[in-house]
């Protein structure tokens, strides 16, 4: 019981630290948008205890099948920190800042290319923008979309070298897959697989639609310019990790699909070798 609070207390403090790194390393940060900080990183770090403190799950997935989670929190945290510096770079420079803007400025023109989600988020800005902004929202769009792809080169490898998830023992669905209920709705494998097509189908597609429908709700609100710091930083890390992480719960969805494929096969074939057995004993 104390080290599942203190595991759960710790993850709390993680997550309080990557909502308030904006604020906390970003100048001229007004105190309403520290206040309003604070009080997101309070409410996430609560969820967070309540989540990991408790025997028994209730939203977050794959809780006992590590690093899934954790990759996720250090792509996310990887991403916020990086946009930070590459926004705190627009007022006070650094090697660090200065390292982080070459690097965005190298990947956002490498991929800003005709119908690369980097091209369509810079279609999805207004026209009123700067040239100077322009630039800056391609090189979040760079680092952001950079980021997700390595977490998920860094997956995939895990799964096929690793033996994710029954490295860490044995895979409990009730407890990693709390949404999922496998005693409804046909047959759990079919279930899975669907699921992990659609889950892979939607992170393939956002990165494209996002932008394109916040260019179509700019008809009818006020159009994202993404001018405010917090604003790009935030909008750039959802836009990349959302679509990396529906891809990840993807591919560990058809994992477990397989695992449980597999293990209906070797059980069929244990069944068919011992009623031979059982036959040739009789005769």
């Amino acid at each position: 019981m104390i080290t599942r609070i203190t595991g759960a207390l710790v993850r709390a403090g993680l997550v309080a630290l990557l909502i308030a790194t904006p604020s906390l390393l970003l100048p001229r940060i007004g105190p309403d948008a520290a206040q309003v900080t604070a009080l997101l990183a309070l409410f996430a770090a609560g969820l967070t205890i309540f989540e990991y403190a408790s025997h028994y799950p209730s939203l977050v997935e794959f809780r006992d099948a590590p690093p899934f989670n954790r990759l996720r929190f250090i792509t996310l945290f990887v991403t916020v920190f990086l946009l930070t510096m590459l926004c705190r770079g627009q007022v006070e420079e650094s090697g660090l800042t200065v390292f982080t803007e070459a690097v965005g400025r190298l990947i956002g023109d490498a991929i800003d290319f005709p119908y690369s989600p980097v091209q369509l988020v810079l279609l999805s800005l207004p026209a009123s923008v700067s040239p100077e902004h322009v630039d800056l929202v391609r090189s979040a769009a760079g680092i952001s979309y950079l980021t997700s792809l390595i977490s998920l080169a860094v997956f995939v490898i895990y799964i096929r070298a690793g033996g994710w998830p029954t490295r860490s023992g044995a895979f409990n669905v009730w407890v990693n897959l709390p949404t999922f209920d496998p005693t409804t709705g046909g047959d759990v494998v079919d279930r899975l697989n669907r699921d992990a097509r659609l889950n892979i189908t939607l992170g393939f597609l956002l990165p494209f639609v996002a932008p394109a429908v916040a260019k179509m709700a700019a008809v009818v609100f006020s159009p994202l310019a993404m001018e405010a710091p917090q604003t790009l930083i935030w909008t750039m890390a959802a836009w990349a990790f959302l679509p990396s992480s529906l891809f990840m719960r993807g591919i560990a969805m058809g994992r477990i699909a397989s695992m449980i494929e597999q293990k209906r096969r070797r059980t069929s074939e244990a069944k068919q070798q011992g009623d031979v057995t059982e036959t040739l004993a009789t005769a």
